[in-house]
């Protein structure tokens, strides 16, 4: 073994068995050094990363330069609205309507006469025979006409409970027929007696002297109604 037997020279054999053991002692020199770097740490650990040098390795990028600054957003703003136009303006404004007074010398209405009722006197003794006055004025500035046929006049009294206890037109109704002129301011008094007992619509029932106490009276004429006013029996 230690003299090569072969046709060349003893000294290539002798360079081909170093060559052979140089590379048989690198593999096994290789092979303990990974085991070696295997049980130390692992292959992560023989990993080194080069750090970044200057300010970058230091200093975090800031959020602002992450995200770009809302002051340098744009928001889209809505568009304003046309001022509205003007309307042509008129040349003048249309003349309010004037309601019409009073015709002089036509009907009197209702709301141009004034109807009230005098107790003369205002107060009188059971079963006496007072005459009551049924005033009417026109209030208007102008003449009017208005019918004043008797049974359109009427007085009723009327007791503290309410009831009806007397009607002029109960049981003598009048049939005079007949229009007025009133003049502006104008008043018309029409007397109207009573004979001191109750009446009904019709005169059917029995008729009796009403009681001593306070009543009430209301006229009208027509369909214009008088405010109350207070008789007294005795």
């Amino acid at each position: 073994m230690l003299h090569p037997v072969g046709p060349l020279p003893a000294a290539v054999y002798w360079r081909r068995r170093l060559l052979a053991l140089g590379c048989a002692v690198g593999v096994v020199g290789g092979g303990g050094w990974l085991g070696a770097a295997v049980v130390s740490g692992g292959p992560d650990d023989a990993l080194t990363v080069a750090a970044p040098s200057g300010d970058a390795a230091r200093t975090p990028p800031g959020l602002e330069q992450v995200v770009p600054s809302l002051a340098a957003v744009q928001v889209p703003t809505a568009a304003p609205s046309p001022a509205p136009s003007a309307s042509p303006a008129t040349s003048e404004a249309p003349a309010a309507s004037v309601p019409a007074g009073p015709t002089a010398g036509g009907p009197c209405s209702d709301d141009m006469i004034e109807v009230q009722v005098r107790p003369e006197p205002a107060s009188a003794a059971v079963g006496s025979k007072p005459t009551f006055e049924l005033v009417v004025t026109n209030v208007s500035p102008v003449a009017c006409v208005r019918t004043v046929d008797a049974p359109l006049q009427e007085i009723i009294l009327i007791d503290e409970a309410g009831d009806r206890v007397w009607g002029s037109n109960d049981c003598f109704p009048e049939t005079a027929v007949g229009e007025r002129t009133l003049q502006p301011g104008e008043t018309v008094v029409f007397p109207v007696p009573w004979g001191g007992l109750t009446s009904e619509p019709g005169c059917a029932a029995a008729r009796t002297n009403p009681p001593a106490g306070t009543y009430v009276l209301r006229g009208r004429l027509d369909t214009e109604v008088s405010p109350d006013a207070t008789f007294t029996l005795t």
